[in-house]
């Protein structure tokens, strides 16, 4: 019994040095420490890194084009560095007063091409508003073909060519060669000048050349069968220049035609009879716009200047439209007749003894049946 109680006092006493011990150690041995200072570790590396930013200028609400923009329009909004460019706005003083090009919606970005100086909010166009500083707008005419059949629109990008003819004319008479041929019925001098009295020949020769023959050993005056023939030369004239509007700008207070409703008519024909269903309300077509004639071209103060010398010097013009993206300005070649059979490899047809019938003196499209519908039968 004595030695049952000792091995109870015994048990309790090991009981409670290992409570001891486990209270004492229980960082070292269950980590404790080194969780909270991992878990502590993991959290520091989880926090983000602030993202530098830079506040840039927005519109908070709608604007349209051509208005104005004030102070309770714009907003400041903190906008990442590397997403800012040099064209974006960081003070909004630096906008108060301009006017935007488009329609902007809210919380845009504005940039520089968004918008353009007021000179007189009063006066002026809106399509001025396109045209950057040191650019000026013209107008060239323009037809289906010259157009690229009206595909290019506001915001295009074109390249203009130009097609001349050329002729040699006389450097003294400023006229095209070759020059007419007369005799002189006279001549003498009055004081120390010597005057001539001209006679045009009949029907005014053109002036020849002499050719000696050297079969027959003899000379013969030639003159030309016709009058002198154009050389013809095309080239591109200015690249890269943006449409500013195809056809005509709409004038003040000028509005799309409506159709004008016509009014049911009622009375019986003797077709449909008295008990037929009235005819259903017919609107008068609306006019089909004639296709534009004209287009507004965005270019330099020299470029317009040639442009209307050639306008009115007889040049055609003709537009060859860009990818919008498209900065490229690559050089061409002016091409001649002589370019066209050179580059393409075009030989010139030898004179043979032989030929085709019939005769063909000009190109003309061939007649397809279709071209010809056949006659409906009479009823």
């Amino acid at each position: 019994m004595r030695r049952g109680r000792l091995f109870l006092f015994a048990g309790l006493l090991l009981v409670i040095g290992l409570a001891a011990v486990l209270f004492l150690f229980k960082d070292q041995l269950f980590g404790g420490g080194g969780q909270a200072s991992g878990t502590q570790a993991l959290v520091e590396t989880a926090t983000p890194t602030p993202v530098p930013t830079t506040k840039v200028v927005v519109v908070v609400q709608k604007v349209k084009r051509g208005e104005e923009l004030t102070e309770d329009k714009l907003d400041l909004v903190e906008y990442p560095n590397d997403l800012v460019w040099p064209n974006m706005f960081t003070d909004i003083e630096d906008v108060i007063g301009l006017v935007s090009r488009y329609d902007l919606e809210e919380y845009t970005v504005l940039t520089k091409s968004m918008l353009a100086e007021v000179v007189d909010t009063a006066q002026g166009s809106e399509a001025a508003l396109f045209i950057e500083k040191g650019k000026v707008a013209v107008s060239i005419p323009v037809n289906r073909l010259s157009s690229v059949s009206y595909a290019p629109q506001r915001g295009d990008h074109v390249n203009v060519i130009v097609t001349l003819m050329l002729v040699d004319l006389d450097t003294s008479f400023q006229s095209k060669l070759p020059n007419w041929t007369g005799t002189i019925l006279g001549a003498g001098w009055i004081g120390e000048e010597r005057y001539m009295v001209p006679q045009p020949l009949a029907g005014n020769t053109p002036q020849g050349r002499v050719e000696v023959d050297p079969v027959f050993d003899g000379s013969f005056y030639i003159y030309p069968s016709e009058a002198q023939r154009p050389r013809l030369v095309s080239q591109t004239l200015i690249q890269d220049v943006i449409v500013l509007q195809m056809g005509d700008f709409p004038t003040a207070g000028e509005e799309e035609p409506t159709p004008t409703p016509v009014p049911l008519d009622l009375t019986p024909t003797p077709q449909t009879g008295a008990g037929a269903p009235p005819a259903a309300a017919t609107t008068t077509p609306t006019p089909v716009p004639a296709p534009p004639d004209v287009v507004t071209l965005i270019v330099s103060p020299q470029d317009a200047v040639t442009l209307n010398y050639l306008i009115f010097a007889g040049g055609e013009l003709t537009l060859a439209l860009r990818h919008p993206q498209d900065t490229n300005t690559s050089s061409t070649e002016a091409v001649t007749l002589q370019f066209l059979l050179d580059q393409y490899s075009i030989p010139v047809p030898v004179k043979l003894p032989y030929g085709l019938e019939p005769r063909v003196d000009d190109l003309l499209w061939p007649t397809l049946p279709s071209d010809h519908p056949s006659p409906t039968p009479e009823q």
